[in-house]
């Protein structure tokens, strides 16, 4: 049997806040097959995005543990959490999070010449067309709209070809047109890369292409989702 690309063990998450502890996430148990297409759903405030940087790195459980390719993160430093994300992960966030003072070129550029990519600059125009913005590669951020502003954060994400690709409610800063868009090309390079694709929605036409849902309510996993774990 194949290894799973991710596995969460019995995962908790306790911030601090003002009153005292606040537990996000309870006790949470699950793996993602390579190829998965998984959709987090359920109410605002559910955990939806508190797991999602859990499993991308960028926030650290409180306790349990968090595996992806067969590696710990939770036994992981910030560096080497970096260095992980950098070679195997691509993540898209619900703002843009481009660099202002770098075209859109540079923006795709950047992970891939971090990354020692030799041909870094060719592979970030390439991906700029994969997404349509060919044209517009020598503008700078506050010069696109915030479609375009996300078309070149999916090109920055995918660039490296990661096998995890993140996205936490990637079309939630767009309107209806934008978002269709943003989605399609989101399926679509997840599609042409084989990339295993967790991301948080609220859409049902997202739903409907995920091959598997992973509910979640008041930070746990549903009845039937801790049945399935437990299986």
């Amino acid at each position: 049997m194949t290894d799973p690309v991710m596995r969460l063990d019995q995962v908790n998450l306790v911030l601090k806040g003002h009153a005292g502890p606040v537990h996000i996430l309870h006790d949470i148990s699950l793996t993602v097959a390579a190829g998965d297409t998984v959709g987090l759903i359920g109410p605002s405030g559910s955990g939806k995005s508190s797991l999602l940087m859990l499993m991308g790195g960028l926030e650290t459980a409180s306790s349990g543990r968090v595996a992806l390719l067969g590696r710990d993160l939770t036994r992981m430093s910030e560096d080497q959490l970096a260095r992980f994300r950098r070679h195997h992960m691509g993540v898209v966030f619900q703002s843009f999070h481009l660099i202002p003072t770098m075209t859109a070129l540079e923006n795709v550029a950047t992970p891939l010449e971090l990354a020692g990519v030799s041909d870094a600059f060719a592979r970030a125009a390439a991906e700029l067309d994969a997404v349509g913005l060919s044209h517009r590669s020598g503008h700078y951020p506050a010069q696109l709209s915030g479609g375009e502003q996300q078309r070149v954060a999916l090109a920055r994400a995918v660039a490296p070809r990661p096998e995890i690709l993140l996205a936490d409610e990637p079309t939630g800063n767009l309107d209806e047109d934008n978002g269709r868009t943003i989605l399609k090309l989101l399926f679509d390079l997840r599609d042409r890369d084989g990339s295993t694709l967790v991301l948080v929605t609220h859409a049902d036409e997202v739903v409907r292409r995920c091959s598997r849902v992973i509910r979640l309510r008041d930070g746990r996993l549903s009845d039937d989702q801790q049945a399935r774990a437990a299986e």
